[in-house]
Formats: structure tokens, C-alpha cells, sequence
């Protein structure tokens, strides 16, 4: 049976994960991957979308909406007095050359971009991101400059995206083996209460399987991009029922 049948199968029927058991660990290492590279999938989609979506409103709004300025020795160089914000449907642009806007005054905002006096700030997700000008060095930077660089971002955004696609996906293979061997440690204590004989290699085939049903109902929340409360509790514990499931349909022990 291919992978694709197996990972249909492993959403309903708790038997056909059970006679997964005895199959190679290399063919079932290669259904994890298959089954993390699924889950990773709307996550690279939204955050490839959210950048490009980002840069060019960020460029539009630089065009059509800043005022002349330049970044020189350090400093943001502009003839405006006042503090510039301009809101769009996801993204907050502030624009401060004079130093009224204090980086701490964003950390609760969402999905901003600052161009602050001495500092380039960018909030997303919760996270703050800052970069000081003076990492130019003795170099300037203006308006028009800012705006040619964004206008040929394309070519070099998808270079850096794909690498951070492959970096999301091997930190998050790495968190699905983890879960699994957990998971199949568990699964030795399920086996004893349920009078079950079983070896841990089996247990960990077993338990790559029994994940699957958590993993693809959280993928299409992902990309429905719903929070599912106690997300992580929820996914643990679907996980355990169908391991348990799964080893009750092992043969008892034979006398």
C-alpha cells in the first residue's frame, strides 16, 4: 500500500494503523515527512503571501504617501514635524523622523513597519524586529532609492522565502519525531493497562500513524487560519485515543 492510501486510511480505521506495524521503519520515516511536508504547507503559503502582500503595499505606500526624506550618518532626515501613520486592512505603516514615536510604544501592535528616527522596526506576530540605521555606515539613502530597491524585491524575496520554507520544515519534521517517540512511550504504558504485548519499534509505527488525524485537522484549520483552543492539548490527546485504539486491536497475550 502507497503512503497516500495509508494516510487516508490512518484518519478512520484504527486496525489498518495496527497492521502498519510490521512494515519497514524506512517506509514509515518516509510517511512522517510526507505527512510534516502536508502540514507545512499553508504555513509557507501565508507567510510567502504576507510578505509579498506587505512589500508591496509598503512600496506603494512609500511612493504615494511618504514624504521626501533621507537616511543619513544614522538618522532619519525629513522636514515633517508630525508623526505619519497610515493604516491599511493588515498592516500599520508609521513614519517618525523626529523622534516622538518610542519603539516600545509598538510592541502591541500588529503587523506594523516603523521608519523611526534612528531605527527600522518592524512588528509581526507578537515579535519585534529592530535595525538601526547606522549598520549603513558612512552610506545614504533616500526616497527614490528605498522605492527602486522595493520595486526589484521579487526576484530576491522568493530566494530568501524558500529558504526559510526549508528551514520551517525541517524544525518542524524535527518536532513531529519527537512527538512521535513520545507518543509510543506512552503508548507502553497503554499497552500494559490493556494487556497487550508489543516493542517499542512497533509502537513508534504505530504512533507516526495515530498522529495523522490531528496533524491534517490542524493543517486545514491552519489554512483557514482558525485558533483552535487548546490547540495542543487537543492534538496530544486524539493522538493517544487512536494509538489506544489501535493496540486494542493487537491479539491479547497468549497464555
Amino acid at each position: 500500500m502507497n503512503v497516500f492510501k495509508q494516510l487516508i486510511k490512518s484518519l478512520y480505521s484504527p486496525k489498518d494503523i495496527a497492521s502498519y506495524r510490521t512494515q519497514g521503519i524506512g517506509k514509515t520515516i518516509l510517511y512522517v515527512f510526507l505527512l510534516t511536508l502536508l502540514s507545512v504547507i499553508p504555513t509557507i503559503y501565508l507567510l510567502g503571501s504576507t510578505i509579498f502582500g506587505s512589500l508591496n503595499t509598503l512600496e506603494t505606500t512609500i511612493k504615494n504617501d511618504f514624504p521626501a526624506f533621507e537616511i543619513k550618518d544614522g538618522e532619519l532626515i525629513s522636514e515633517d514635524e508630525v508623526p505619519l501613520t497610515i493604516n491599511h486592512e493588515d498592516l500599520s505603516i508609521v513614519f517618525d523622523s523626529n523622534g516622538i514615536v518610542k519603539k516600545d510604544e509598538l510592541l502591541n501592535s500588529e503587523n506594523t513597519i516603523a521608519f523611526l528616527q534612528d531605527e527600522f522596526v518592524f512588528n509581526a506576530g507578537g515579535q519585534q524586529q529592530t535595525y538601526a540605521y547606522s549598520l549603513l555606515g558612512d552610506k545614504s539613502i533616500d526616497k527614490a532609492m528605498i522605492s527602486d530597491l522595493l520595486s526589484s524585491a521579487d526576484s530576491w524575496l522568493v530566494i530568501i522565502i524558500s529558504i526559510m520554507a526549508v528551514v520551517i520544515y525541517i524544525f518542524t519534521a524535527a518536532i513531529r519525531f519527537i512527538e512521535i517517540s513520545i507518543l509510543a512511550l506512552l503508548g507502553l504504558l497503554l499497552m500494559k493497562i490493556m494487556q497487550r504485548k508489543l516493542e517499542y519499534r512497533y509502537l513508534w509505527r504505530m504512533s507516526a500513524y495515530s498522529v495523522t488525524l490531528p496533524t491534517v485537522f490542524f493543517t486545514i484549520m491552519g489554512a483557514l487560519q482558525t485558533i483552535v483552543p487548546n490547540g495542543a492539548f487537543i492534538s496530544w490527546l486524539v493522538g493517544v485515543i487512536i494509538l489506544m485504539l489501535s493496540i486494542k486491536e493487537i491479539p491479547h497475550n497468549k497464555e
